[in-house]
This record gives C-alpha cells, sequence and structure tokens, in this order.
C-alpha cells in the first residue's frame, strides 16, 4: 500500500527513499545493496522496505461505493 513517512520504530524519515529503492530492484539489482546505498543500516528501516507489498493496483481494480 502506502509507505509510511516515518520508521514506526527509530522515527528516520524514509518515504523518500521508496522511489528509488523500487526502482533499483525492478531492474535487477540486489535489494541488500540497495539498502545500503541507500543508508538504511537499522534492521528496522530495512524491514519496512522488505516487508512493503506494492498493491495499488490490485485495489484501484475495485469499485468505489
Amino acid at each position: 500500500m502506502i509507505i509510511p513517512i516515518r520508521c514506526m520504530s527509530c522515527g528516520k524519515p524514509i518515504a523518500h527513499l521508496w522511489e528509488e529503492f523500487k526502482a533499483r530492484t525492478a531492474k535487477g539489482e540486489d535489494a541488500k545493496k540497495v539498502l545500503d546505498d541507500l543508508g538504511l543500516d537499522r534492521y528496522c528501516c530495512r524491514t519496512v522496505f522488505l516487508g512493503q507489498e506494492d498493491t495499488l493496483e490490485l485495489v484501484n481494480k475495485f469499485k468505489k461505493f
């Protein structure tokens, strides 16, 4: 769905890094290397990115009431 603006555990701003992470991993880069390059060293911030499933396109297919 939507990436949180800040990490829920430590409070570090992370939302601005999501688009770059998504683009680089879609090109086939290793997620560990991308997270290291983006400066996400804490495991709590890394789990937010690795556990994120982009389902916005799926949700948009359903009609709103």
